[in-house]
C-alpha cells in the first residue's frame, strides 16, 4: 500500500514501495496523489511499470551534450549537426528535463521560429535533430522517453535550389578570392589562401565542400588525371576525372613531402573565408554599377551575388558537364548522383545553349 504524508508547505507526499520498486511524488492535493499511486501500482503489478527518474533529472541539454559526444562524431555531416546542436543548447527549451517535454511545446517551438523568419528547412533540420536525440536516448540509453517529435506537423521539404552563376558572377567572384584584394581595414593580409583554389577546384570537379576539404594528396593521381574519394556523403567512393584546369589548380599546391589535406583548411574557416569573398564581389559590383550611373533603386533590384551558396557551385559545375556534351551516366559517374530524380535537382541547363543545340 502506498503511503500519504503531508509536508509543512500543505502538499501531499505520496510513497510507494511494491515489488522492489520505491517510487514518490509530491503533489499539492491528497486525492492527485491517491489517483497517481493507485496508477503507478496497477502499473507494477501487470509488470508493466518502467521507472522515469532518469527523464526526470536528465535535461534536453544534458542528452544534446551526450549525443555530441558519442554519436555526432561518426556522422558524415558531424560539422553541420554540431552547429545545430550548439544552437539548441541556447535554446530556452534546453534546461527543460526530457520526461517534461511534450509535442505541444515542440509544436509551439516551430511557429515560433518560423515566425521569426528561421527558413522551413533549418527548422526541419532542428527538429530531426531532437528527434534523433529522443530515439537514441529511449532505444540506447535506456532512458524510457517517447520521441515528442513524432507527432507533430513539420514544414514542408524546402524547393530544390536553382540557383546557377549568373553572368558576371564568376568574374567578380575569382577577383573577390585573390589574396590581393582580402586586405582588412588596417590593411593587413588575413585572407584564407585556400579560397581561391577550393572554388576553381569545386566549378571544375562538381565536388562537395567536404570531399573538396577532405581530399588527401595520396588519393590524387596528376599523372592519370584522378581524384579518389574512398568515402562520400552516400556512402559509395568513387573516382572524379580531373579537366586540365583542374590539375593547373593542383600543380600550383605546393605538396608537402608527407603528403596530407591537398587543402588543409578547416570547414568553419573557409565558410567565412567564402562568406567574405561573396561580400567582397558584390561590394565590387555595386561599384562598377554607380560608375556606370546605376541609381541606387536599380542597384538595390539587382540580385547579381546574392543568396550565393557554396554548394551552388555543385550545380553550376553539373550543368556545365552536360553543356560539355557528357551523357547522364558520365556525368552521374563524376559527381556521384545515384539516382536521376537526384541529378536532375543538381542540374540546371541554360536554355539559350539548349537552343543553339536544336539548330
Amino acid at each position: 500500500m502506498a503511503t500519504f504524508e503531508q509536508r509543512k508547505s500543505g502538499w501531499y507526499q505520496a510513497k510507494i514501495r511494491r515489488g522492489g520498486f520505491k517510487q514518490s511524488r509530491t503533489f499539492e492535493k491528497r486525492a492527485d496523489a491517491e489517483k497517481w499511486a493507485r496508477d503507478i501500482e496497477n502499473q507494477i503489478d501487470r509488470g508493466i511499470f518502467v521507472p522515469r527518474e532518469e527523464a526526470e533529472k536528465t535535461s534536453l541539454a544534458d542528452a544534446l551534450d551526450r549525443y555530441l559526444r558519442e554519436v555526432t562524431p561518426g556522422k558524415k555531416g558531424a560539422y553541420q549537426e554540431t552547429y545545430l546542436i550548439k544552437a539548441w543548447l541556447r535554446d530556452p527549451l534546453a534546461p527543460r528535463m526530457l520526461a517534461s517535454l511534450r509535442s505541444s511545446d515542440f509544436a509551439a517551438w516551430r511557429d515560433a521560429r518560423l515566425a521569426e523568419g528561421l527558413s522551413q528547412q533549418t527548422v526541419r533540420h532542428k527538429l530531426n535533430l531532437i528527434s534523433g536525440v529522443f530515439t537514441t536516448a529511449a532505444q540506447e540509453w535506456g532512458i524510457p522517453v517517447t520521441n515528442p517529435i513524432a507527432n507533430i506537423r513539420k514544414p514542408p521539404v524546402a524547393k530544390a535550389r536553382d540557383r546557377r552563376l549568373m553572368s558576371d558572377e564568376e568574374k567578380y567572384l575569382l577577383a573577390a578570392i585573390a589574396t590581393a584584394n582580402a586586405k582588412d581595414k588596417d590593411g593587413k593580409d588575413r585572407s584564407n589562401p585556400w579560397i581561391g583554389p577550393v572554388v576553381r577546384f569545386a566549378l571544375e570537379t562538381g565536388m562537395r565542400q567536404g570531399e573538396i576539404l577532405g581530399l588527401e594528396w595520396k588519393h590524387v593521381d596528376v599523372k592519370r588525371r584522378t581524384a579518389h574519394l574512398p568515402e562520400t556523403k552516400n556512402g559509395t567512393a568513387r573516382t572524379v576525372p580531373l579537366s586540365s584546369v583542374a590539375v593547373a589548380v593542383l600543380e600550383g599546391i605546393a605538396r608537402p613531402i608527407k603528403g596530407g589535406k591537398v587543402f588543409p583548411t578547416s570547414e568553419s574557416a573557409f565558410k567565412q573565408a567564402w562568406q567574405k569573398a561573396v561580400r567582397r564581389a558584390r561590394k565590387a559590383y555595386e561599384k562598377e554599377l554607380k560608375t556606370a550611373g546605376a541609381k541606387d533603386e536599380a542597384i538595390q533590384a539587382d540580385s547579381h551575388l546574392t543568396d550565393l551558396h557554396f554548394h551552388d557551385l555543385r550545380h553550376e559545375a553539373t550543368s556545365r558537364l552536360f553543356e560539355k556534351g557528357l551523357d547522364v551516366m558520365e556525368v552521374a559517374s563524376i559527381t556521384g548522383h545515384k539516382t536521376l530524380q537526384m541529378l536532375k535537382r543538381y542540374t540546371h541547363l541554360k536554355a539559350e545553349k539548349l537552343a543553339k543545340k536544336l539548330g
